[in-house]
């Protein structure tokens, strides 16, 4: 994915990454069909990426007849002969022809393939460099929607509810060595996180970003401006688990990682991720900065096309 917030459509087409954990991709109700039959327009009219598709999820395609006929897919080995591997390592490949510029890998939590080395590895280097990392169903609809109509296509209709930030939730957490860098994107796109009618975060991140919005609202406007929740290591990241697992109005995520440091509270960290990925048609989440950044510039486009035209 570039890295600059505004993409020249002269420059060669996305390379995709694409694999399915096994029950996202039985039937035409799966995960992968939904996606991939929602998005078709996108995919084959605007965008034109090269998909690199892992081979089980390449023939669960061709079963249910997904992309028929679409010429740029490169068939990847199957999963136990190395295909997620293969992903990782084009992620971190510096040669243009060959790098991935994001990864879709609609997971399964409770598919023990989803915390193999591989698939952990393949989420950590997209996070290191800065490439979009999709692990669910509504995370891949909304950034192939979003990268769609940046190119000019028409905005889907049918995806409209889902851009009316004023009946929407978002939650904010960031790593310590990321609260800096968190406040910087929350300070660039207030606007924007201002039309959500629910935020939340966790701890002290919660605390930054409300003593943030007193200074920009004012001190009462602000004062309560975000919800914060207990800590990570003291529960917080459960807490908004539970919020997108009983679908309250929080679905998205922005959780700012460090992938270099080792955390005592991993496990609530893959707790949180869990809870996003079991609500796949519902959550998504963006685990770093220069994803996030081009995530809320493009959020903000196709919100402001959600608009009624104003009254001549």
């Amino acid at each position: 994915m570039p890295s600059s917030l505004s993409r020249n459509t002269s420059s060669a087409p996305f390379r995709i990454g694409l694999a399915a954990n096994r029950s996202h991709q039985q039937g035409p109700e799966s995960a992968l069909a939904q996606l991939l039959t929602g998005s078709r327009s996108s995919i084959e009219q605007q965008l034109k990426p090269q998909l690199v598709v892992v081979g089980r999820t390449l023939d669960a395609m061709q079963q249910l007849g997904l992309l028929e006929n679409y010429p740029h897919i490169e068939r990847f080995p199957y999963g136990r002969h190395g295909g997620l591997m293969k992903l990782v390592s084009r992620v971190v490949d510096a040669d243009p022809a060959r790098t991935l510029d994001a990864v879709i890998y609609l997971m399964d939590p409770v598919d023990p393939s989803s915390i193999f080395p591989e698939a952990v590895a393949l989420k950590r280097q997209c996070v290191i460099h800065g490439k979009p990392f999709l692990s669910t169903l509504a995370g891949a609809r909304e950034w192939l929607e979003l990268e769609a109509t940046a190119d000019g296509a028409a905005p889907n209709p049918a995806l409209d509810p889902t851009f009316d930030l004023a009946q929407e939730g978002i939650a904010l957490i960031a790593h310590d060595a990321m609260k800096d860098r968190m406040l910087e994107i929350a300070e660039r796109h207030f606007a924007l996180l201002d039309q959500f009618a629910f935020r939340c975060a966790t701890g002290t991140t919660g605390s930054l970003l409300n003593k943030l919005a007193q200074k920009i609202k004012g001190e009462e406007a602000g004062r309560n401006w975000v919800k914060p929740f207990l800590s990570g290591p003291l529960g917080g990241d459960a807490q908004i688990a539970e919020l997108i697992l009983d679908r309250q109005q929080c679905r998205r995520v922005l959780f700012l990682e460090d992938p270099h440091v080792a955390r005592q509270h991993e496990a609530d960290i893959q707790l949180l991720e869990r809870a996003a990925r079991t609500v796949t048609d519902y959550a998504l989440c963006i685990s770093d900065a220069e994803c996030g950044e081009r995530w809320l510039t493009l959020l903000q486009q196709r919100a402001a096309q959600n608009q009624p035209a104003a009254p001549r």
